[in-house]
Order: structure tokens, then C-alpha cells, then sequence
């Protein structure tokens, strides 16, 4: 009996250690309700950000009837839809500016030990993706889910220069 559990223990292990190569974080989670014939139907709405750490990113949004599972849909999206990132050291190549509905986010490159300087929702995108000096705003909207988008447009323009 004790093997089994051992075994078991083992393969939880190695199961964690395989997803912590993934840095995740929720950034957002709502309540939605939905009107049908015999009442109201609620569920949750989880917009989660995963990132390696040294230049890959991803978003997934994941809708489920109780918190965990909505997580677990949102990070499996979100890792199955990863970007690569151009880094110019711990940096990024140059800069950007993007508008992705009414969200416009400005991402400028900054010397070293200048640190993340970044909001919430784009702050988080930025250090998944391993981006360790930025300069950057959230211009247009204070909407989580649109600033995380428009931030992952953002990066997905960058282009590296040689």
C-alpha cells in the first residue's frame, strides 16, 4: 500500500513540476448569468495569462459552472495559443503602440534596472512573458480583458531588430 502511494505522490509530482515551467495567473473573474425559461443560469468567466518567462505568452478566457474548472479551461487555451516574443536583452526590441477596441496600450523599451513599470493587467502580461524592464500605459479603458488583449497585440508587433 505504501508503494502505491508513493507512486501516486511521484506522478503528482511530476505533473506539477511539469506545468511549473509555466508562470499563470488569473487576472480576472466574473459572474454571468444568463436568463432561460426556468430561471437564471449562472456560471463564472475566468480570463487567465500564462507565460515561460523568456519570451512566450498566451491569454485564454474559460467559462465553467464553478471557479477551478473555468481556471483550468483559460490556462489550457491559453498555452495552446502561446506567442513568442522578440527580447532585446531584458527589454523589449522598440517601441509600440496599439488600440484593440477602446483599449490603447503604449509599450517603450527601458534601460536596465528601470524594473516593470506597468499597470495591473498589463503588468502581468509583461511578466509572463519575461520582460524585466518596460516602460508602458493603459490609455482608454480601466477594462482588465481589453488592456490584457490589447497588450498581447502589442507584443505580438514587435519585431526584432538586428
Amino acid at each position: 500500500m505504501n508503494t502505491r502511494y508513493n507512486k501516486t505522490n511521484q506522478f503528482n509530482r511530476q505533473a506539477q513540476e511539469q506545468d511549473s515551467e509555466f508562470f499563470e495567473r488569473v487576472v480576472q473573474v466574473n459572474r454571468v448569468s444568463k436568463k432561460t425559461k426556468g430561471g437564471d443560469r449562472r456560471s463564472l468567466s475566468v480570463l487567465a495569462v500564462v507565460g515561460d518567462r523568456k519570451g512566450k505568452v498566451g491569454v485564454g478566457l474559460g467559462k465553467a459552472a464553478d471557479v477551478q474548472s473555468a481556471v483550468r479551461k483559460a490556462t489550457t487555451y491559453a498555452k495552446k495559443h502561446l506567442i513568442d516574443v522578440p527580447l532585446k536583452g531584458r527589454t523589449i526590441p522598440h517601441q509600440v503602440l496599439v488600440k484593440y477596441g477602446a483599449a490603447r496600450v503604449l509599450l517603450k523599451p527601458a534601460p536596465v534596472g528601470t524594473g516593470v513599470i506597468a499597470g495591473g493587467a498589463v503588468r502581468v502580461v509583461v511578466e509572463a512573458a519575461g520582460i524585466h524592464d518596460i516602460v508602458s500605459k493603459a490609455l482608454g479603458t480601466k477594462n482588465k480583458a481589453s488592456n490584457v488583449y490589447a497588450t498581447l497585440e502589442a507584443l505580438k508587433k514587435l519585431r526584432k531588430i538586428v
